[in-house]
């Protein structure tokens, strides 16, 4: 029996069926049970009032006490859920999809940023050896589209989101990072984009083993903290490392990210010369999405007063050419 219930009277068992297409709600499936809080509040984000429920509500559940105070924002996960399996990585439509004529390229960009954000919460969520081999291949799809349509990079950096949490950053360096690398490099063979793009949305994947304290605080990290977090480019690279993914060039971008050109970044101190051409890409995507993203601490900037401040006062962390490209993505 199917019946239909507010969104705030779900309860964690309840088995809901979402009434809309599938690229147009922010879960995998139409059809699944929540699992927690975090499922209700993305429904009531999406502006999903109320859902299908298929049987009986559970007797012994108030509904008004399902869900009495949700949070504007929910916790990251700081420790990882069972085991989930590669093929739940991406929507399986989602190269019908893609290729539909019927969706216009602004929904087909929408169905990607989607798709990548939920591969990059599940991943982070569980980056064992397994689940970042079958992530490469949702990521390849991502590149694909990117590469091969000539309108996506516009519209994606449209709908690119605000809301920080690790796996919304990873996401958005990923984009802003492949479509700079597109600028520079077009299709060139000497470049491998597939892998390249692994790269860039890996970029944080070191923050996994960092204190979820740590990532998730609301005031300014202490000297302790910021020093255990300034290491999370080398955690990255050694996990990519272990799991024997990517070329060495690639991991680079892991490594040094965070690398800037006069020196003064982490975690060695690399002048510009030093710093792979592309960790040095990465670097001015991972800045910008920092400075344009909502923290609890600091509004955001809008892209005009991001780009000014990064060429007013912080240009000689970057490589003056390769800035002046990724402004260009935004023109």
């Amino acid at each position: 029996m199917r019946k239909l219930v507010k969104t705030r009277e779900l309860s964690v068992g309840m088995h809901i069926v979402l009434e809309l297409p599938w690229h147009r709600h922010p879960f995998l499936k139409s059809a699944f049970v929540i699992s927690s809080k975090k499922d209700v509040f993305r429904l009531l984000k999406a502006g999903i009032e109320e859902v299908a429920v298929e049987g009986l509500l559970p007797r012994d559940v108030p509904p008004e006490e399902v869900v009495p105070h949700l949070p504007e924002q929910p916790e990251e996960i700081s420790s990882p859920p069972s085991a989930w399996k590669p093929e739940q990585l991406m929507y399986p439509e989602l190269q019908e999809v893609l290729h539909d004529s019927a969706l216009s390229p602004s929904e087909r960009a929408g169905v990607v940023k989607k798709s990548s954000l939920l591969l990059m919460e599940r991943l982070l969520e569980s980056p064992t050896v397994e689940n970042i081999h079958a992530a490469k291949k949702g990521i390849y799809d991502v590149v694909d589209l990117i590469l091969s349509e000539r309108e996506m990079v516009q519209h994606l950096l449209e709908i690119i989101s605000h809301d920080y949490y690790t796996y919304t950053h990873c996401v958005n360096v990923g984009i802003l990072s492949v479509s700079l690398a597109k600028a520079l490099f077009g299709r060139s063979d000497r470049h491998n984009m597939h892998e390249l793009g692994v790269a860039f949305f890996l970029h944080d994947l070191g923050k996994v083993r960092i204190d979820s304290n740590f990532i998730n605080k609301s005031s300014k990290l202490s000297e302790e903290e910021m020093q255990e977090v300034k290491h999370h480019p080398e955690y990255g690279y050694n996990i990519l490392d272990e799991a024997q993914e990517l070329t060495e060039e690639c991991k680079l971008v892991v490594l040094e990210h965070h690398e800037r050109d006069d020196g003064s970044g982490y975690p060695s101190g690399l002048p510009g010369d030093e710093i792979h051409l592309y960790a040095r890409i990465c670097s001015i995507a991972d800045v910008y999405d920092a400075l344009t993203s909502q923290r609890s601490y600091k509004q955001p900037l809008t892209p005009f007063e991001a780009l000014k401040l990064m060429k007013e006062e912080m240009l000689g962390h970057f490589q003056p050419e390769l800035f002046e490209k990724f402004v260009m993505l935004f023109t």
